[in-house]
């Protein structure tokens, strides 16, 4: 079976198993297949605490027999990681998870990390399906960034990126097509974050309630 490119992690001890420190290095080598004995040489443990580490991964289907050889009169097992990346979803928090049902707010920076982690936990659900079916999910996305000369102009954006959106999913909605199949739409907008080499004057990130978030049908 072919590797995934990601796989979103639901289950609570699988999460915990992936955030230790050196389960994740393990995984993090384990892009290509390898043994306890390879990988002890690599990480600088001792195989019996890498076995150990590889049970524990295996046991939450993060990494999967390759195959076996026969060396001597020992079994070497080569595994591999079931993905080439692992994003842990919202549900494994359960309760915990943010609920953007609660008070939405479109400048609430609170209600757009609840939004986000809406976006992982449904988009996590159906890569999961579509992995099991064989099927690619139809998704679009865009990445960008935009300097504001001020508030205003910020917040004027803000309002014409909503009233094209609404007009763009009032056009193309139709509540009766048959055979249609809803799509979530969610846009926003927030600072960008400062990166270590930016020391232009006027770079540094926000504090204020200047984030538009929106969430269409």
């Amino acid at each position: 079976m072919d590797m995934f490119e990601v796989t979103v992690i639901e289950d609570p001890a699988a999460a915990e198993a992936s955030l230790d420190p050196m389960r994740a290095r393990l995984l993090a080598a384990l892009a290509e297949p390898g043994s306890a004995t390879t990988l002890a040489a690599r990480v600088g443990m001792a195989r019996q605490k890498v076995n150990y580490h590889l049970r524990a991964l295996e046991e939450h289907g993060l990494v999967e027999l390759v195959e076996e050889r026969r060396k001597g009169n020992m079994t070497e097992r080569v595994l591999r990681a079931t993905a080439a990346s692992y994003v842990i979803s919202p549900v494994a928090l359960s309760s915990l998870a943010p609920d953007p049902a609660q008070s939405p707010d479109r400048l609430s920076a609170s209600w757009l990390l609840a939004l986000a982690a809406k976006l992982v936990r449904d988009v996590g659900a159906l890569i999961t399906g579509a992995a099991r079916a064989d099927k690619r999910v139809a998704t679009f996305a865009l990445d960008g960034e935009v300097r504001f000369a001020s508030a205003a102009d910020r917040a004027a954006f803000a309002e014409e990126l909503a009233a094209a959106v609404t007009a763009l999913v009032g056009k193309y909605h139709d509540d009766q097509a048959p055979g249609g199949r809803t799509h979530r739409v969610v846009v926003a907008v927030h600072p960008s974050m400062k990166k270590p080499a930016d020391t232009g004057a006027g770079d540094s990130t926000d504090t204020d309630n200047d984030t538009d978030s929106g969430e269409r049908n």
